[in-house]
């Protein structure tokens, strides 16, 4: 059973909650649920489009092909029903359209009439759409209607009883009307969590200790500050929306400086405004996370959309040579461990870590039997308390064999905690001779960064053991590159390898990924994005090139048909 449903509309008809609502009561009933969004950077009006696949497998890519479409408008059915698989159906209603369609493959739900009929409002009509694709797939509304209960509990029973005799008369008319529909869902299994890459990042900043958190709204990042503000008061966690961007990295440096860990979250345009903020934080050895979520530029772009096309600008942003980590999460489960992982790496070695997502991870849903903190991280490499009072002397850049100098917390002791934005001397005083530069560089960069690359982990490997076709790539594509070495496995040995931990680059001592790239016939590098910037930095750290490149650039993610197609054209021709 492999089953995906489209809602098409305009923004503002309520597709997210027919979408969220639909993946919950899969989820809840133990299906392997993915979704993805695409929509227009417009509050009403444009066209949005919610697309859910779920499985009796795990599933973790969208599909070209669909078999239920919810059609809210008329666009949808122009533009999809070329997307319905043999048996597909598109349901529609007539009277809000304003025209009927007589093909077999439509079946005309009135839904703003049955929600007025049985809800008492035409506010429910998404309520009725979503109780008429479960009748569909023959499944029955027990999961709905507790979801119902729970998620209208504030509004009072009546409301709940309505959106449940609407959820039952669109289930009731699906069963009855759709003599056509061949679509039977799998024996229901154990309840799965559903979690967002946004909310996964989110998650794993309160469950690693983040105790401040400020940013400037900006798609496609706001929701990890949605979510980290949704736990402020149970978890002690200050949210603060700054005026802009340069405000907010100056805020979380300073909460950090001040003693808590401490994190910020933008996109392209904003982090443009961060660079200098970034110095700041290398030159003060300033703990710091940042989130940066890629969308299509250059400038506004599209906003909406999704593109990895920001590999080299957090590579490169900012003046001056420093260590810095990036990750690059490929799917919410790897967010919420490397979320946990930044903040541990940035405590420890007193650098800036930035975590790379981008639109379709941010937004697209995943099914897991749960997440296990037992392998969260959680040491606190700060002087506190006795342990700094009880110091004869402190120098907050104090040379080491290392280069980690002391981390001590401001006024918690009679010591002073100095530094300063200027180079400075071990005790953070501003200098200008040459002899003490030469220590600080080699301080914060040479003496740091071999332990650092030691830290990270190598790239996660999946297929034939002697692949003589291995594709590449690095964030959100994890998923769609996974499920396509299934299916191109059995006509050729293919393998994938997948960089999580994209820099420093891992080494090779634990697992030679180098070794297998270079034994295969073909190496492919997949991203989403014009001019390959990862094979770039590939090729720049190894001497490595890769003998393919499939880039989308169109603002689109990769479905599982696209690249598939883009791998047949490119491995038939050799």
């Amino acid at each position: 059973m492999d089953y995906t449903i489209k809602i098409g509309g305009e923004a503002g008809q309520g597709i997210q909650t027919i979408g969220d609502t639909l993946g919950l009561v899969f989820a809840r009933s133990g299906y392997h649920v993915f979704t993805h969004q695409d929509y227009e950077s417009r509050v009403r009006g444009g066209h949005n489009v919610f697309q859910i696949r779920f499985s009796d497998h795990p599933v973790m890519a969208s599909k070209d092909r669909v078999d239920i479409i919810v059609a809210l408008d008329r666009e949808s059915i122009v533009n999809y029903e070329k997307e319905l698989t043999e048996y597909g159906q598109i349901i529609y209603d007539s009277m809000s359209l304003k025209k009927k369609h007589e093909r077999q493959q439509f079946l005309d739900i009135p839904f703003v009439k049955l929600a007025v009929e049985h809800g008492g409002s035409k506010i429910m009509a998404n309520t009725v759409a979503v109780g008429a694709v479960m009748g569909m797939i023959g499944m029955e509304l027990e999961m709905l209607l507790a979801i119902l209960k729970d998620t209208f509990k504030k509004k009072g029973e009546e409301v709940i009883r309505q959106n449940a005799a609407a959820a039952m008369a669109g289930h009731d008319y699906a069963v009855k009307q759709c003599i056509k529909c061949s679509f039977a869902a799998a024996p229901l299994a154990k309840p799965k969590m559903l979690i967002a890459g946004n909310d996964a990042i989110g998650l794993g900043a309160v469950a690693s200790g983040c105790k401040f958190y400020s940013a400037y709204p900006m798609t496609p990042s706001t929701g990890i500050m949605n979510y980290i503000a949704g736990k402020e008061t149970a978890y002690g966690i200050i949210v603060e929306q700054a005026e802009d961007e340069i405000a907010a990295i100056n805020m979380a440096l300073g909460a950090s400086f001040a003693g808590v860990r401490a994190m910020t979250g933008t996109s392209g345009g904003g982090f443009a405004l961060m660079v200098e903020g970034l110095s700041l934080a290398a030159m003060t050895e300033t703990p710091v996370v940042i989130a940066l979520a890629q969308r299509p530029g250059p400038a506004t772009g599209l906003p909406t959309r999704t593109e990895q096309g920001e590999l080299q600008f957090a590579l490169h942003a900012a003046h001056g040579e420093f260590p810095r980590v990036i990750f690059a999460p490929g799917t919410p489960e790897q967010a919420f461990y490397l979320t946990n992982k930044a903040f541990d790496l940035a405590e420890k070695y007193q650098i800036p870590v930035i975590i790379l997502t981008d639109q379709y991870l941010a937004d697209s849903q995943w099914t897991y039997e749960g997440f296990d903190t037992g392998r969260l991280k959680y040491t606190d490499y700060r002087l506190r308390g006795d342990a700094f009072r009880n110091l004869s002397d402190y120098k907050r850049h104090a040379f080491t064999d290392d280069g980690v100098s002391p981390l001590a917390v401001p006024g918690d002791a009679k010591h002073v905690v100095v530094t300063d934005s200027d180079e400075h001397d071990e005790e953070g005083h501003i200098i200008e001779d040459a002899g003490t530069r030469v220590k600080m560089a080699e301080k914060r960069m040479s003496r740091k960064l071999p332990d650092i690359i030691k830290e990270i982990e190598p790239p996660h490997y999946y297929g034939d053991p002697e692949a003589e076709v291995v594709l590449a790539g690095w964030g959100s594509t994890f998923g769609v590159m996974k499920e396509a070495v299934g299916l191109l496995s059995s006509g050729r040995k293919t393998a994938m390898l997948h960089f999580s931990e994209l820099y420093p680059l891992p080494a090779t001592d634990r697992f030679d990924y180098l070794r297998i790239l270079k034994a295969a016939k073909i190496g492919i590098c997949i991203e989403n994005n014009l001019t390959g910037q990862f094979a770039r930095l590939f090729r720049a750290e190894t001497g490595y090139e890769f003998t393919h490149q499939i880039n989308r650039y169109d603002g689109r993610p990769f479905t599982l048909e696209y690249l598939t197609g883009e791998m047949d054209a490119r491995i038939g021709r050799l």
